[in-house]
């Protein structure tokens, strides 16, 4: 749950680099609260109509979650030394969403590069100043 919110406190934050763990669970949460959105709108009959099983609090939490997840999506992007325009090779038809796909789950580049140091390594540094302290 934190890394859904420290991705939701990075709102509009398209720079710097986000780890594996930071993005996954940012989409794990995300697919979590909408679908309990939409059973919300079903159970309290808040669907647009009886075709579309969602409605209007599925709207607004898409709505609000839109740029946040695109922010994640290129801080992972900047991880894997990509540029975030990389997330349009999704409109290839199946090749493209494959190959996003690969290059979200492929691991970070070790040490810094272009956009930032490796949030992984630097995280490890914390962690062990952290425990030193104790």
């Amino acid at each position: 749950m934190k890394w859904y919110l420290k991705a939701l406190k990075q709102y509009a934050d398209f720079t710097g680099r986000a780890r594996r763990t930071e993005y996954w669970m940012y989409i794990l949460f995300n697919l979590i609260f909408a679908i309990i959105a939409a059973v919300l709108d079903n159970l309290l009959g808040l669907k647009f109509n009886q075709e579309i099983p969602y409605g209007f609090i599925y709207l607004i939490y898409g709505l609000a979650t839109f740029i946040p997840g695109l922010a994640v999506m290129v801080r992972r992007l900047h991880d894997v030394d990509k540029s975030g325009w990389w997330m349009f090779i999704s409109l290839i038809p199946i090749v493209g969403t494959i190959w996003l796909l690969v290059l979200l789950a492929t691991d970070g580049t070790p040490g810094a590069n272009q956009y930032g140091v490796n949030p992984k390594e630097n995280f490890n540094e914390i962690n062990e100043i952290g425990q030193k302290q104790m």
